[in-house]
Protein backbone atom coordinates (compact mmCIF):
# COMPACT_ATOMS: atom_id res chain seq x y z
CA UNK A 1 0.00 0.00 0.00
CA UNK A 2 1.60 3.43 -1.21
CA UNK A 3 2.48 4.98 1.83
CA UNK A 4 1.09 8.10 1.15
CA UNK A 5 -2.07 7.38 2.40
CA UNK A 6 -0.88 7.89 5.88
CA UNK A 7 -0.88 11.44 5.00
CA UNK A 8 -4.64 12.05 4.71
CA UNK A 9 -6.90 13.19 7.65
CA UNK A 10 -4.95 10.94 9.79
CA UNK A 11 -2.19 12.93 9.84
CA UNK A 12 -4.32 15.93 10.83
CA UNK A 13 -5.20 13.82 13.54
CA UNK A 14 -1.86 13.09 15.06
CA UNK A 15 -1.12 16.99 14.53
CA UNK A 16 -4.02 17.47 16.62
CA UNK A 17 -3.02 15.49 19.17
CA UNK A 18 0.53 16.54 19.55
CA UNK A 19 -1.48 20.15 21.03
CA UNK A 20 -2.37 18.64 24.20
CA UNK A 21 0.66 19.24 25.70
CA UNK A 22 1.54 23.25 26.35
CA UNK A 23 4.91 24.45 24.77
CA UNK A 24 5.04 27.83 23.35
CA UNK A 25 5.73 27.71 19.35
CA UNK A 26 9.34 28.86 18.34
CA UNK A 27 8.98 32.22 16.32
CA UNK A 28 12.34 31.56 14.13
CA UNK A 29 13.44 34.27 11.77
CA UNK A 30 13.12 33.35 7.81
CA UNK A 31 13.03 34.95 4.55
CA UNK A 32 12.04 33.00 1.53
CA UNK A 33 14.04 32.84 -1.13
CA UNK A 34 13.24 33.41 -4.87
CA UNK A 35 15.71 30.68 -5.84
CA UNK A 36 13.44 28.16 -4.00
CA UNK A 37 11.01 28.10 -7.38
CA UNK A 38 14.15 26.15 -9.14
CA UNK A 39 13.70 22.69 -7.65
CA UNK A 40 9.89 22.59 -5.55
CA UNK A 41 10.82 21.49 -2.26
CA UNK A 42 13.41 24.29 -1.59
CA UNK A 43 10.03 26.11 -0.78
CA UNK A 44 10.11 23.87 2.33
CA UNK A 45 13.62 23.73 3.29
CA UNK A 46 14.67 27.67 2.36
CA UNK A 47 12.75 28.89 5.47
CA UNK A 48 14.18 26.15 7.61
CA UNK A 49 17.77 26.28 6.18
CA UNK A 50 17.70 29.98 6.95
CA UNK A 51 16.19 29.87 10.24
CA UNK A 52 19.31 30.79 11.71
CA UNK A 53 21.08 33.78 9.69
CA UNK A 54 24.14 33.17 10.34
CA UNK A 55 24.64 29.43 9.91
CA UNK A 56 26.59 30.07 6.92
CA UNK A 57 28.32 33.33 8.18
CA UNK A 58 30.47 33.61 10.45
CA UNK A 59 29.27 33.21 14.33
CA UNK A 60 30.25 37.36 15.56
CA UNK A 61 31.90 36.68 18.89
CA UNK A 62 32.50 39.43 21.02
CA UNK A 63 34.91 37.59 23.45
CA UNK A 64 37.40 37.10 20.45
CA UNK A 65 38.23 40.58 19.45
CA UNK A 66 37.08 39.56 16.06
CA UNK A 67 37.36 43.41 14.32
CA UNK A 68 35.37 42.30 11.67
CA UNK A 69 32.57 41.44 13.25
CA UNK A 70 32.66 43.30 16.78
CA UNK A 71 32.51 46.53 14.97
CA UNK A 72 28.92 48.41 14.55
CA UNK A 73 27.88 49.51 11.05
CA UNK A 74 28.90 53.24 11.82
CA UNK A 75 32.14 52.08 14.08
CA UNK A 76 32.95 50.33 11.38
CA UNK A 77 33.33 52.46 8.51
CA UNK A 78 35.84 55.20 10.68
CA UNK A 79 37.72 51.61 11.66
CA UNK A 80 37.78 50.43 7.66
CA UNK A 81 39.13 53.97 6.87
CA UNK A 82 41.91 53.28 9.68
CA UNK A 83 42.76 50.53 8.32
CA UNK A 84 43.74 51.46 5.26
CA UNK A 85 45.52 54.03 6.53
CA UNK A 86 47.58 51.96 8.53
CA UNK A 87 47.73 54.34 11.70
CA UNK A 88 44.82 52.90 13.63
CA UNK A 89 43.52 56.00 15.04
CA UNK A 90 41.19 58.21 13.92
CA UNK A 91 41.53 62.41 13.40
CA UNK A 92 40.27 64.31 15.63
CA UNK A 93 37.79 66.68 14.47
CA UNK A 94 36.02 69.38 16.48
CA UNK A 95 32.70 69.56 15.42
CA UNK A 96 31.85 72.60 17.39
CA UNK A 97 34.70 74.33 15.19
CA UNK A 98 32.32 76.00 12.15
CA UNK A 99 35.64 75.72 9.82
CA UNK A 100 35.62 71.84 10.84
CA UNK A 101 32.58 71.88 9.76
CA UNK A 102 31.76 72.91 6.85
CA UNK A 103 34.17 71.19 5.07
CA UNK A 104 33.69 68.15 6.99
CA UNK A 105 31.81 66.47 4.41
CA UNK A 106 34.02 66.91 1.57
CA UNK A 107 36.73 66.44 3.34
CA UNK A 108 35.56 62.87 4.36
CA UNK A 109 34.33 61.97 0.63
CA UNK A 110 37.81 63.30 -0.65
CA UNK A 111 40.13 61.20 1.96
CA UNK A 112 37.48 58.30 1.73
CA UNK A 113 38.18 58.64 -2.46
CA UNK A 114 41.60 58.17 -2.23
CA UNK A 115 42.01 55.82 0.46
CA UNK A 116 39.83 53.32 -1.71
CA UNK A 117 42.20 54.16 -4.56
CA UNK A 118 45.16 53.24 -2.44
CA UNK A 119 43.80 49.96 -1.14
CA UNK A 120 42.55 48.92 -4.80
CA UNK A 121 46.35 49.59 -5.80
CA UNK A 122 47.93 47.79 -2.91
CA UNK A 123 45.52 44.69 -3.08
CA UNK A 124 46.48 44.77 -6.86
CA UNK A 125 50.31 45.10 -5.99
CA UNK A 126 50.29 42.20 -3.22
CA UNK A 127 48.41 39.97 -6.43
CA UNK A 128 50.90 40.85 -8.81
CA UNK A 129 53.73 40.08 -6.78
CA UNK A 130 51.59 36.46 -5.94
CA UNK A 131 51.67 35.98 -9.89
CA UNK A 132 55.57 36.61 -10.07
CA UNK A 133 56.37 33.41 -8.00
CA UNK A 134 58.80 31.33 -9.59
CA UNK A 135 61.94 28.77 -8.84
CA UNK A 136 63.83 31.68 -7.88
CA UNK A 137 61.93 34.21 -6.66
CA UNK A 138 61.65 35.11 -2.99
CA UNK A 139 58.07 35.76 -2.31
CA UNK A 140 58.22 37.21 1.26
CA UNK A 141 61.24 39.40 0.59
CA UNK A 142 59.00 41.07 -2.46
CA UNK A 143 56.23 41.48 -0.30
CA UNK A 144 58.53 43.00 2.70
CA UNK A 145 59.27 45.65 -0.36
CA UNK A 146 55.72 46.44 -1.04
CA UNK A 147 55.64 48.21 2.79
CA UNK A 148 52.26 47.35 3.11
CA UNK A 149 50.71 46.76 6.89
CA UNK A 150 48.47 43.89 6.35
CA UNK A 151 44.73 44.32 7.55
CA UNK A 152 41.92 41.90 8.39
CA UNK A 153 40.29 43.84 4.75
CA UNK A 154 43.79 43.87 2.73
CA UNK A 155 43.96 40.13 3.82
CA UNK A 156 40.35 39.14 2.67
CA UNK A 157 40.62 40.98 -0.58
CA UNK A 158 43.65 39.63 -1.40
CA UNK A 159 42.51 35.63 -0.76
CA UNK A 160 39.15 36.73 -2.13
CA UNK A 161 41.03 37.70 -5.48
CA UNK A 162 43.58 33.95 -5.44
CA UNK A 163 40.25 32.48 -4.68
CA UNK A 164 38.61 33.95 -7.99
CA UNK A 165 41.56 32.92 -10.38
CA UNK A 166 41.81 29.38 -9.58
CA UNK A 167 41.45 26.91 -12.39
CA UNK A 168 42.12 23.19 -12.90
CA UNK A 169 45.48 24.58 -14.18
CA UNK A 170 46.96 26.87 -11.82
CA UNK A 171 45.20 25.30 -8.36
CA UNK A 172 48.63 23.55 -7.01
CA UNK A 173 50.52 26.78 -7.37
CA UNK A 174 48.14 28.99 -6.23
CA UNK A 175 47.07 27.34 -3.13
CA UNK A 176 51.45 27.34 -2.34
CA UNK A 177 51.37 30.98 -2.84
CA UNK A 178 48.08 31.79 -0.80
CA UNK A 179 49.36 29.89 2.27
CA UNK A 180 52.39 31.89 1.34
CA UNK A 181 50.97 35.24 1.87
CA UNK A 182 48.61 33.86 4.57
CA UNK A 183 51.62 33.03 6.94
CA UNK A 184 53.51 36.62 5.62
CA UNK A 185 50.65 38.45 7.27
CA UNK A 186 50.91 36.38 10.50
CA UNK A 187 53.95 37.00 11.16
CA UNK A 188 53.57 40.69 10.78
CA UNK A 189 53.98 42.56 14.03
CA UNK A 190 50.35 43.98 15.28
CA UNK A 191 48.01 41.77 13.14
CA UNK A 192 46.17 38.83 14.26
CA UNK A 193 44.60 36.58 11.76
CA UNK A 194 40.63 36.62 12.00
CA UNK A 195 37.85 33.14 11.59
CA UNK A 196 37.17 35.20 8.28
CA UNK A 197 40.80 34.57 6.97
CA UNK A 198 41.11 31.63 7.77
CA UNK A 199 37.94 30.56 6.43
CA UNK A 200 39.02 31.90 3.33
CA UNK A 201 42.41 30.06 3.02
CA UNK A 202 40.47 27.09 4.09
CA UNK A 203 38.29 27.43 1.18
CA UNK A 204 41.27 28.21 -1.37
CA UNK A 205 42.48 24.97 -0.20
CA UNK A 206 39.40 22.98 -1.11
CA UNK A 207 38.63 24.90 -4.44
CA UNK A 208 42.61 23.56 -4.76
CA UNK A 209 42.30 20.06 -3.58
CA UNK A 210 44.68 20.80 -0.86
CA UNK A 211 42.71 18.27 1.91
CA UNK A 212 45.46 17.33 3.91
CA UNK A 213 46.79 21.49 4.06
CA UNK A 214 43.02 22.18 4.77
CA UNK A 215 42.87 20.00 7.91
CA UNK A 216 46.44 21.37 9.47
CA UNK A 217 45.17 24.32 9.00
CA UNK A 218 41.77 23.49 10.78
CA UNK A 219 44.04 22.36 13.71
CA UNK A 220 46.18 25.31 13.68
CA UNK A 221 43.43 27.35 13.96
CA UNK A 222 41.73 25.33 17.08
CA UNK A 223 44.89 25.51 18.40
CA UNK A 224 45.35 29.56 18.51
CA UNK A 225 41.21 29.27 20.16
CA UNK A 226 39.68 30.68 17.40
CA UNK A 227 36.04 28.62 17.75
CA UNK A 228 35.04 26.07 15.19
CA UNK A 229 31.62 27.22 13.60
CA UNK A 230 29.29 26.31 11.52
CA UNK A 231 30.82 28.22 8.78
CA UNK A 232 34.30 26.06 9.49
CA UNK A 233 31.78 22.90 9.14
CA UNK A 234 30.29 24.09 6.16
CA UNK A 235 33.15 24.79 4.37
CA UNK A 236 35.29 21.18 5.58
CA UNK A 237 31.93 18.93 4.42
CA UNK A 238 31.96 20.64 0.85
CA UNK A 239 35.90 19.63 0.27
CA UNK A 240 35.11 16.31 2.24
CA UNK A 241 32.19 15.35 0.63
CA UNK A 242 34.65 15.98 -2.69
CA UNK A 243 37.31 13.47 -1.83
CA UNK A 244 35.40 10.99 0.16
CA UNK A 245 35.14 11.24 3.76
CA UNK A 246 32.47 13.11 5.22
CA UNK A 247 31.68 10.47 7.63
CA UNK A 248 34.77 10.83 9.29
CA UNK A 249 34.43 14.68 9.06
CA UNK A 250 31.31 14.81 11.05
CA UNK A 251 32.82 12.38 13.54
CA UNK A 252 35.68 14.14 14.26
CA UNK A 253 33.56 17.07 14.86
CA UNK A 254 30.82 15.16 17.06
CA UNK A 255 34.04 14.55 19.26
CA UNK A 256 35.47 17.88 19.21
CA UNK A 257 35.15 20.02 22.27
CA UNK A 258 35.66 23.43 20.57
CA UNK A 259 32.47 22.75 17.92
CA UNK A 260 29.71 24.23 20.06
CA UNK A 261 27.87 26.53 17.61
CA UNK A 262 25.86 28.86 20.21
CA UNK A 263 22.36 29.13 17.93
CA UNK A 264 21.95 24.89 18.87
CA UNK A 265 21.19 23.50 22.01
CA UNK A 266 23.99 20.91 21.08
CA UNK A 267 26.38 20.49 18.21
CA UNK A 268 23.94 17.60 16.94
CA UNK A 269 21.73 19.63 15.84
CA UNK A 270 24.41 22.43 14.49
CA UNK A 271 25.84 19.38 12.24
CA UNK A 272 22.70 18.15 11.37
CA UNK A 273 21.76 21.76 10.24
CA UNK A 274 24.39 22.62 7.98
CA UNK A 275 24.32 18.87 6.24
CA UNK A 276 20.63 20.00 5.46
CA UNK A 277 21.99 23.51 4.16
CA UNK A 278 24.07 20.64 2.02
CA UNK A 279 21.55 18.22 1.16
CA UNK A 280 23.45 15.62 3.00
CA UNK A 281 20.25 13.61 3.39
CA UNK A 282 21.86 10.18 4.11
CA UNK A 283 24.32 11.28 6.56
CA UNK A 284 21.64 13.19 8.20
CA UNK A 285 20.56 9.87 9.25
CA UNK A 286 23.88 8.30 9.95
CA UNK A 287 24.30 11.48 12.75
CA UNK A 288 20.75 11.22 13.97
CA UNK A 289 21.81 7.30 14.70
CA UNK A 290 24.73 8.21 16.30
CA UNK A 291 22.83 11.10 18.31
CA UNK A 292 20.30 9.08 19.85
CA UNK A 293 23.37 6.13 20.45
CA UNK A 294 24.86 9.12 22.59
CA UNK A 295 21.32 9.70 24.55
CA UNK A 296 20.95 12.99 23.63
CA UNK A 297 17.09 13.82 23.03
CA UNK A 298 15.22 15.72 20.17
CA UNK A 299 13.78 18.49 19.69
CA UNK A 300 11.30 20.22 17.30
CA UNK A 301 14.15 21.00 14.87
CA UNK A 302 15.45 17.59 15.55
CA UNK A 303 12.61 16.57 14.21
CA UNK A 304 11.87 19.45 11.58
CA UNK A 305 15.41 18.13 9.79
CA UNK A 306 14.95 14.00 10.44
CA UNK A 307 11.68 14.43 8.49
CA UNK A 308 12.72 16.36 5.43
CA UNK A 309 15.69 13.87 5.70
CA UNK A 310 13.21 11.15 5.09
CA UNK A 311 11.17 12.88 3.01
CA UNK A 312 13.37 13.67 0.47
CA UNK A 313 14.58 9.81 0.46
CA UNK A 314 11.55 8.69 -0.01
CA UNK A 315 10.67 6.99 3.53
CA UNK A 316 7.07 8.63 3.83
CA UNK A 317 6.51 5.57 6.43
CA UNK A 318 9.42 7.05 8.80
CA UNK A 319 8.31 10.00 8.20
CA UNK A 320 4.84 9.50 9.74
CA UNK A 321 6.50 7.78 12.58
CA UNK A 322 8.88 10.70 13.25
CA UNK A 323 5.37 13.25 13.43
CA UNK A 324 3.49 10.42 15.86
CA UNK A 325 6.67 10.08 17.64
CA UNK A 326 6.98 13.96 17.81
CA UNK A 327 3.80 14.40 19.71
CA UNK A 328 4.05 11.26 22.11
CA UNK A 329 7.32 13.34 23.35
CA UNK A 330 5.60 16.16 24.53
CA UNK A 331 6.93 18.66 21.14
CA UNK A 332 3.73 20.58 19.50
CA UNK A 333 4.73 21.79 15.86
CA UNK A 334 6.07 24.78 15.00
CA UNK A 335 5.77 27.11 11.68
CA UNK A 336 8.34 24.93 9.74
CA UNK A 337 7.20 21.31 10.39
CA UNK A 338 3.47 22.87 9.34
CA UNK A 339 5.67 23.78 5.85
CA UNK A 340 7.01 20.44 5.64
CA UNK A 341 3.85 18.58 6.28
CA UNK A 342 1.42 20.99 4.04
CA UNK A 343 4.20 20.27 1.17
CA UNK A 344 3.70 16.88 1.65
CA UNK A 345 -0.15 16.57 1.49
CA UNK A 346 0.21 18.80 -1.41
CA UNK A 347 2.67 16.07 -3.45
CA UNK A 348 0.06 13.84 -2.37
CA UNK A 349 -2.57 15.06 -3.61
CA UNK A 350 -4.58 15.84 -0.63
CA UNK A 351 -6.21 19.03 -0.75
CA UNK A 352 -9.23 18.42 1.56
CA UNK A 353 -6.32 16.72 4.37
CA UNK A 354 -4.87 20.38 4.01
CA UNK A 355 -7.46 22.06 4.19
CA UNK A 356 -8.01 20.53 7.67
CA UNK A 357 -4.53 21.32 8.80
CA UNK A 358 -4.96 24.96 8.27
CA UNK A 359 -8.35 24.93 10.08
CA UNK A 360 -6.08 23.29 12.69
CA UNK A 361 -3.18 25.62 12.53
CA UNK A 362 -5.61 28.76 13.07
CA UNK A 363 -7.62 27.14 15.86
CA UNK A 364 -3.96 26.94 17.83
CA UNK A 365 -3.85 30.74 17.12
CA UNK A 366 -1.04 29.72 14.21
CA UNK A 367 -2.56 31.93 11.44
CA UNK A 368 -1.49 30.29 8.15
CA UNK A 369 1.45 32.77 6.01
CA UNK A 370 2.09 33.00 2.69
CA UNK A 371 4.84 30.48 2.84
CA UNK A 372 2.73 28.34 3.71
CA UNK A 373 0.19 28.63 1.13
CA UNK A 374 2.82 28.69 -1.30
CA UNK A 375 4.37 25.79 -0.07
CA UNK A 376 0.99 23.76 -0.52
CA UNK A 377 0.67 25.36 -3.77
CA UNK A 378 3.65 23.99 -5.12
CA UNK A 379 3.38 20.60 -3.93
CA UNK A 380 -0.34 20.82 -5.50
CA UNK A 381 1.18 22.24 -8.38
CA UNK A 382 3.55 19.14 -8.95
CA UNK A 383 0.95 16.83 -8.28
CA UNK A 384 -1.25 18.03 -11.17
CA UNK A 385 -3.56 19.64 -9.43
CA UNK A 386 -4.09 22.84 -10.97
CA UNK A 387 -7.82 23.57 -9.66
CA UNK A 388 -7.07 22.83 -6.04
CA UNK A 389 -3.44 25.33 -6.80
CA UNK A 390 -6.65 28.12 -7.69
CA UNK A 391 -8.31 27.23 -4.88
CA UNK A 392 -5.62 27.73 -2.58
CA UNK A 393 -4.46 30.78 -4.35
CA UNK A 394 -8.03 32.63 -3.84
CA UNK A 395 -7.70 31.42 -0.08
CA UNK A 396 -4.57 32.85 0.76
CA UNK A 397 -5.97 36.11 -0.90
CA UNK A 398 -9.24 36.03 1.32
CA UNK A 399 -7.25 35.34 4.47
CA UNK A 400 -5.44 38.50 3.91
CA UNK A 401 -1.84 36.88 2.56
CA UNK A 402 -1.10 38.66 -0.44
CA UNK A 403 0.74 36.65 -2.86
CA UNK A 404 4.36 37.94 -3.40
CA UNK A 405 6.76 37.39 -6.28
CA UNK A 406 7.41 33.56 -5.34
CA UNK A 407 3.90 32.63 -4.96
CA UNK A 408 3.29 33.98 -8.29
CA UNK A 409 5.95 32.33 -10.03
CA UNK A 410 4.87 28.91 -8.56
CA UNK A 411 1.56 29.34 -10.06
CA UNK A 412 3.17 30.01 -13.24
CA UNK A 413 5.34 27.62 -13.39
CA UNK A 414 2.28 25.09 -12.90
CA UNK A 415 0.18 26.26 -15.47
CA UNK A 416 3.25 26.53 -17.70
CA UNK A 417 3.67 22.45 -17.16
CA UNK A 418 0.36 21.85 -17.56
CA UNK A 419 0.72 23.75 -20.30
CA UNK A 420 -2.37 25.61 -19.82
CA UNK A 421 -0.25 29.24 -21.30
CA UNK A 422 -3.30 31.35 -21.38
CA UNK A 423 -3.80 31.20 -18.22
CA UNK A 424 0.36 31.61 -16.94
CA UNK A 425 -0.13 34.48 -18.80
CA UNK A 426 -3.12 36.11 -16.66
CA UNK A 427 -1.52 35.30 -13.89
CA UNK A 428 1.81 37.06 -14.86
CA UNK A 429 0.02 40.10 -16.11
CA UNK A 430 -1.93 40.28 -12.62
CA UNK A 431 1.40 40.47 -10.79
CA UNK A 432 2.51 42.76 -13.19
CA UNK A 433 -1.01 45.10 -12.35
CA UNK A 434 -0.12 44.43 -8.53
CA UNK A 435 3.14 46.34 -8.90
CA UNK A 436 5.41 42.93 -8.34
CA UNK A 437 8.43 42.90 -10.01
CA UNK A 438 8.79 39.32 -11.72
CA UNK A 439 12.34 38.11 -10.97
CA UNK A 440 14.73 36.15 -13.16
CA UNK A 441 12.65 32.74 -12.54
CA UNK A 442 9.12 34.15 -13.40
CA UNK A 443 11.06 34.95 -16.55
CA UNK A 444 12.22 32.21 -17.27
CA UNK A 445 9.10 30.29 -16.53
CA UNK A 446 7.09 32.60 -18.79
CA UNK A 447 10.44 32.19 -21.44
CA UNK A 448 9.63 28.58 -21.46
CA UNK A 449 5.91 28.89 -21.62
CA UNK A 450 6.06 31.33 -24.90
CA UNK A 451 8.70 28.72 -26.44
CA UNK A 452 6.33 25.88 -25.79
CA UNK A 453 3.49 27.25 -27.66
CA UNK A 454 5.97 28.20 -30.46
CA UNK A 455 5.75 31.85 -29.58
CA UNK A 456 9.24 32.49 -29.92
CA UNK A 457 9.29 36.29 -30.77
CA UNK A 458 7.12 36.65 -27.74
CA UNK A 459 10.03 35.19 -25.81
CA UNK A 460 12.60 37.08 -27.32
CA UNK A 461 10.51 39.75 -26.74
CA UNK A 462 10.44 39.11 -23.10
CA UNK A 463 14.21 38.37 -23.03
CA UNK A 464 14.52 42.24 -23.81
CA UNK A 465 12.19 43.09 -21.27
CA UNK A 466 13.61 41.64 -18.67
CA UNK A 467 17.28 43.38 -19.27
CA UNK A 468 15.18 46.80 -19.84
CA UNK A 469 13.31 46.02 -15.99
CA UNK A 470 17.28 45.72 -14.33
CA UNK A 471 16.69 41.65 -14.27
CA UNK A 472 19.55 40.20 -15.98
CA UNK A 473 19.00 36.99 -17.28
CA UNK A 474 21.12 34.05 -15.45
CA UNK A 475 22.54 31.06 -17.45
CA UNK A 476 19.53 29.07 -17.14
CA UNK A 477 17.61 31.58 -18.80
CA UNK A 478 19.78 31.66 -21.89
CA UNK A 479 19.69 28.06 -21.83
CA UNK A 480 16.08 27.48 -22.12
CA UNK A 481 15.85 29.78 -24.97
CA UNK A 482 18.52 28.81 -26.86
CA UNK A 483 17.73 25.18 -26.28
CA UNK A 484 13.93 25.92 -27.78
CA UNK A 485 15.11 28.11 -30.54
CA UNK A 486 17.94 24.74 -31.75
CA UNK A 487 14.74 21.79 -31.59
CA UNK A 488 12.59 24.70 -33.43
CA UNK A 489 15.13 24.63 -35.93
CA UNK A 490 15.50 28.42 -35.42
CA UNK A 491 19.60 27.95 -35.71
CA UNK A 492 20.44 31.74 -36.59
CA UNK A 493 18.33 33.12 -34.00
CA UNK A 494 19.53 30.31 -31.36
CA UNK A 495 23.56 31.86 -32.49
CA UNK A 496 22.15 35.76 -32.49
CA UNK A 497 20.81 34.87 -28.54
CA UNK A 498 24.63 33.64 -27.71
CA UNK A 499 25.73 36.66 -29.52
CA UNK A 500 24.16 38.92 -27.42
CA UNK A 501 25.12 37.15 -24.33
CA UNK A 502 28.66 37.04 -25.72
CA UNK A 503 27.95 41.07 -25.81
CA UNK A 504 26.79 41.63 -22.63
CA UNK A 505 29.64 39.65 -21.01
CA UNK A 506 27.15 37.48 -19.06
CA UNK A 507 27.43 33.67 -18.08
CA UNK A 508 30.51 33.50 -20.70
CA UNK A 509 32.05 30.90 -18.91
CA UNK A 510 28.76 28.35 -19.08
CA UNK A 511 29.13 29.03 -22.81
CA UNK A 512 31.04 25.10 -23.47
CA UNK A 513 28.25 23.87 -21.65
CA UNK A 514 25.50 25.41 -24.64
CA UNK A 515 27.79 24.15 -27.10
CA UNK A 516 28.05 20.39 -25.63
CA UNK A 517 24.14 19.93 -25.77
CA UNK A 518 24.43 21.46 -29.19
CA UNK A 519 26.84 18.98 -30.40
CA UNK A 520 24.77 15.75 -28.18
CA UNK A 521 22.06 16.63 -30.48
Amino acid sequence: MNSITLLGHRMVHKISQCFNVTRKLSDQPFRADDEVVRTGFELVEEPLKKMVVASCENVVDLNNNNEENCFGYNQRKFFVRDSLLGNGKRENINLNDEENCSGYNQRTYFVRDRLLVNFRMNVERVLEVLRRDGLDFEIRVALDELSIRPTWILVREVLYGVLREVNCENKSTLAKLAYKFFVWCGQKEGYCHTVNSYHLIMQIFVECEEFKAMWRLVDEMIEKGFPATARTFNILICGSGKAGFARNLVIKFIKSKSFNYRPFRHSYNAILHCLLGLNQYKLIEWVYGQMLFDGFSSDVLTYNIIMLAKYRLGKLNQFHMLLNEMGKNGLSPDFHTYNIILHVLGRGDKPLAAVDLLNHMRERGIEPTVVHFTTLIDGLSRSGNMDACQYFFDEMVRCGCMPDVVAYTVMITGYVVAREFEKAQEMFDEMISRGLIPNVFTYNSMIRGLCMAGKFDEACFMLKEMETKGCSPNFVVYSTLVSSLRKAGKLSRARKVLRQMMEKGRNVHHLPRLRAKRHKK
